[in-house]
């Protein structure tokens, strides 16, 4: 499965679950590798920095150049420095976000903002909360890493972004612009500065409403692998199907 030139790799329920590596996907990625192509990560995990997932992936014996790691958290602080450069952020988040929103220069602030950015934060509470609302209901832009309600880790699937985001709309009434998978800006960022066509682009990943409608939202080929979120047998009842439905990515270098 050599035909394409840019694999782009989920990484939760993809490449591990939580601090634990799925061995068919190192394997997959040595196997990249090893015919000369250094493929993407791609997740909507905003509470880690570049660095940080780096140096996560390293531990598992995956070793790629920094720069083909892209988070929502990256997203979210590009969209913000092209439509909304100069204004004050509100911030719910982790390092992750953090980090990003500080590299584009975003104005952060503790008070009342005119954008709210909303990422996993799991120091979350009723201020925070309250706070983004507030700034919500006066007028701010209203931004979310991601939609996912849930993400695997070694206990199973516990609460994501989306779920407190979703909070956070029902009680404000405004539905908030989301910049991770499934809408394509991850994807897009990398076409645009490596410039691949996109019958040359795959996207892989565990997630049918994340990892696969993003693949399918940008008009490429796309592969579920039954390894975290979505068994095969869900994501074959879906009305867009992916390329290839895969037991694990073993069946691509077996």
């Amino acid at each position: 499965m050599l035909n394409y030139k840019a694999y782009f790799l989920d990484l939760d329920g993809t490449v591990y679950r939580g601090t634990t590596p799925i061995k068919e996907a190192v394997d997959f990625v040595h196997y990249l590798q090893n015919n000369g192509i250094e493929p993407f990560f791609v997740t909507n995990n905003s509470s880690m920095t570049q660095k940080q997932l780096q140096e996560k992936i390293a531990k598992m014996d995956i070793h790629v150049d920094i720069d083909h790691i892209i988070s929502s958290s990256i997203a979210a602080a590009n969209y913000i420095e092209e439509h909304f450069q100069g204004k004050s952020v509100y911030m719910i988040g982790e390092n992750g976000l953090q980090d990003a929103l500080d590299a584009k220069h975003v104005v952060r602030t503790e008070d009342i903002a005119d954008v709210v950015v909303m990422g996993i934060d799991r120091a979350i509470n009723y201020e925070k909360l309250a706070t983004a609302c507030l700034s919500i209901r006066a007028g701010a832009a209203f931004i979310s890493t991601n939609s996912d309600h849930a993400f695997p880790d070694e206990r199973g699937l516990i609460p994501g972004n989306g779920a407190f985001t979703k909070l956070v709309e029902h009680s404000t009434g405004v539905e908030p612009l989301f910049v991770g998978k499934p809408q394509p800006f991850m994807l897009e960022f990398i076409q645009k500065k490596y410039g691949y066509k996109k019958e040359e682009m795959i996207m892989i990943g565990d997630n049918y409403l994340t990892d696969i409608l993003t693949g399918i939202h940008m008009g490429i080929h796309t592969a579920h692998v039954n390894s975290g979120v979505n068994r095969t047998e869900e994501v074959q009842r879906k009305n867009e199907q992916p390329t290839y439905c895969l037991e694990s990515l073993h069946d691509w270098i077996e």
